[in-house]
């Protein structure tokens, strides 16, 4: 017997791994602040040194699981007798007996919890040999930190936050001695009720007394404990407003950035977000104080918020998460319309044209590439030879197909690739005439992270949500994102004075701040099927889109068919308008081709515009070049769309199968026909 006890005893050593689920410990979501969780994942832990654990605590457990764990070698020969002897008469197993076998079993790797003697006689060395091998402070350290004490928390500090909503270092003795009896029955004295609860008061004075008899409490101080009132156990998790749709893109990102399911859910990590918490309610309320009541449940609405200098996402909306899965700001991707028109012209300025070079505004205009299907202005209306601020400030289609084959649709392609655009997104259509025109399909993040390269001075930087990551050792890891001069400095500063004009006198009125200068470009695509508007200040970017999941117009009874200068406008200037509140006002560079910008921003009666100085900020007729009627003075008459109207005028419906998927071959989500050509090759409509 002596002689096999030594073979076994050689042949068992220490495993050299720990079971996955025994040291996992939760990782914080936290805003940009690092302070204000967003959400937590994975496993609830959260190790402590047995420092910080106080004596009382320590004591409480040693009393009513092992009385004898600083004196005895790991294993207790009466526990351990009696357990082997259930096991091999098939009664109940009892415990692991001692705080060391305990901790062998749930905490060493290779271990099954089976019930076999062999199995058991393995768990009776290996605790002998950690006993020889660790001090009693280690294995008193990774037991308290490993065991589960039920409500979801594994270890004494998630236990201690669970049941008493404080640090186990301040729990007192009577707190204590519950965390303690708790061990043995987790479930059970989680929330006890009647007969439970009676039983967990017993188990309690148990674990009081058993610390009167160890000498860690007098008599009076036993007497005087009192069985400690209970914190009401914690609801389920359910993720509020924007919160799973930010858990998602952090998520998304860390997997991106190397991190696996497996680090975020175990690895305790400390992220901390670029999502600013006040922006991130501004943006809910600009929502919901535009949309109106009666808004079609399919009209769905997306808004993000970039700061240029950083490329951090500093804010977005996305839809109410319990309605839809795929949000709006980041998933779901539309035609951009006329808001891809920017990037074409900052292609050609890039390419050394100036804002006073001329191109074709005459419609219809014919291509070379597909004579067969002209491409119209808004209207049918002609501008004859314009310069590129009139061209933006009034959205001429064919003055931009004209600028896109001046400079070269594959240089339109790559300047709007290295402002921010992904290339796939890009490919499929860059070949036509109309892809000036905005027939590539673009999420409101990406298109906001765009249009922040104007505001940057020609320099893109990545569009990221992650600020840190600290792994549970404390070591902090600072999130650096790509950066590059996509577009000259000087492009970028003429480019932005043409948007300026677009927000001043053209198609984007209804997005003014009246307080700094904003620069932008509305956008609507055929028949309204998505409408936007981008726009920026010198610290912010953000683009917002309304669109339907159907692919069907995106018209609202009262307010009639939307445009990118009504609804998304006036939601943009809502947004920005309380997020701008208090910064200072930075103005932007002067246009190098001077003379012509203030010649040609100046109201002109004969195209229909007028000076703005004294209109009404929530007039937003002029979308365009065409007037529609003010809807708070003379609401259309258009006929109501089939939709039920929604009882919460901000919740669109979830589409039945996922993110709007479009034809473009890509796989990537779009809701239907955009500017430039629509599925059928007819024309755009030109906002």
């Amino acid at each position: 017997m002596i002689g096999l006890f030594g073979i076994a005893w050689a042949m068992t050593p220490i495993p050299d791994s720990t079971q996955k689920q025994a040291t996992a410990q939760g990782s914080v979501i936290y805003y940009r602040d690092g302070k204000t969780e967003i959400a937590r994942q994975g496993v609830d832990r959260k190790n402590v040194p047995l420092s910080t654990v106080p004596k009382h605590v320590r004591d409480a457990v040693i009393a009513i699981e092992n009385r004898s764990f600083y004196t005895d070698s790991g294993v207790s020969v009466k526990g351990t007798a009696r357990s082997v002897w259930s096991t091999v008469t098939g009664q109940q197993l009892q415990g692991g007996s001692t705080i060391t076998q305990q901790l062998v079993r749930n905490y060493y790797s290779g271990l099954s919890q089976e019930r076999s003697v062999t199995r058991k006689f393995k768990e009776i060395l290996i605790a002998m040999k950690v006993d020889q091998s660790k001090s009693k402070e280690w294995v008193l350290e990774q037991y308290l930190n490993t065991i589960y004490f039920g409500r979801g928390a594994n270890g004494v500090q998630a236990a201690a936050q669970a049941y008493f909503g404080k640090d186990v270092g301040k729990l007192t003795v009577s707190e204590g001695a519950y965390l303690a009896s708790v061990i043995q029955q987790p479930s059970r004295f989680a929330d006890p009720q009647g007969g439970d609860l009676d039983a967990a008061r017993s188990r309690w004075t148990s674990v009081v007394n058993g610390m009167r008899e160890i000498g860690a409490l007098t008599p009076e101080q036993a007497a005087a404990e009192k069985f400690p009132t209970l914190k009401a156990p914690k609801k389920p998790f359910e993720f509020k407003g924007q919160s799973q749709y930010m858990v998602d893109q952090v998520r998304a990102e860390l997997n991106r950035r190397g991190y696996t399911d497996e680090a975020i859910n175990g690895g305790g990590l400390k992220i901390v977000t670029t999502f600013d918490k006040k922006l991130m309610d501004a943006a809910a309320r600009a929502v919901k104080q535009v949309i109106p009541a009666g808004t079609p449940k399919k009209i769905r609405v997306g808004l993000a918020a970039v700061e240029p200098s950083t490329g951090e996402v500093i804010a977005f909306y996305g839809g109410k998460a319990s309605q839809y899965k795929y949000d709006n700001a980041f998933s779901s991707q539309v035609q951009a319309g006329s808001t891809f028109k920017p990037y074409t012209l900052a292609a050609a300025l890039n390419d050394g044209m100036g804002l006073s070079t001329r191109v074709d505004g005459n419609s219809p205009m014919r291509v070379a590439s597909d004579p067969s299907h002209p491409i119209p202005n808004d209207s049918g209306r002609s501008y004859g030879h314009i310069n590129l601020i009139r061209a933006t400030q009034n959205s001429v289609n064919t003055a931009f197909v004209d600028l896109g084959q001046k400079v070269g649709l594959d240089k339109v392609a790559a300047t709007a690739e290295a402002m921010g655009i992904p290339a796939a997104q890009l490919k499929q259509h860059q070949g036509a005439a109309s892809f000036p025109l905005g027939v590539a399909s673009l999420s409101a993040v990406q298109n906001a992270s765009g249009f922040s390269t104007f505001a940057n001075g020609g320099v893109h930087v990545e569009a990221h949500v992650i600020k840190s990551v600290t792994d549970a050792r404390g070591k902090k890891t600072t999130i650096k994102p790509a950066s590059a001069q996509a577009i000259s400095k000087e492009a970028a500063g003429d480019a932005t004075y043409a948007m300026q004009q677009v927000v001043k006198y053209g198609t984007g009125t209804a997005a003014r701040l009246y307080d700094r200068p904003v620069a932008g470009k509305t956008g609507t695509t055929d028949d309204s099927g998505a409408v936007w508007f981008n726009g920026f200040t010198a610290q912010m970017a953000t683009a917002v889109n309304m669109f339907r999941d159907d692919n069907k117009t995106v018209q609202i009874p009262g307010y009639g068919v939307q445009f990118g200068g009504q609804l998304p406008a006036q939601i943009w200037r809502a947004f920005m308008t309380e997020a701008m509140a208090g910064k200072p006002v930075v103005q932007f560079p002067e246009p190098t081709d001077f003379g012509y910008g203030v010649y040609d921003s100046e109201p002109d009666e004969d195209r229909g515009l007028r000076d703005d100085s004294t209109r009404d900020p929530d007039d937003w007729s002029y979308e365009d070049e065409t007037p529609s009627p003010d809807p708070t003075l003379s609401p259309p008459t258009e006929p109501e769309p089939t939709d039920t109207p929604s009882d919460e005028p901000t919740v669109p419906e979830e589409p039945e199968s996922g993110p709007p998927t479009g034809d473009d071959g890509s796989g990537l989500p779009t809701t239907g026909p955009g500017e430039g050509r629509d599925n059928a090759g007819r024309p755009a409509n030109g906002r």
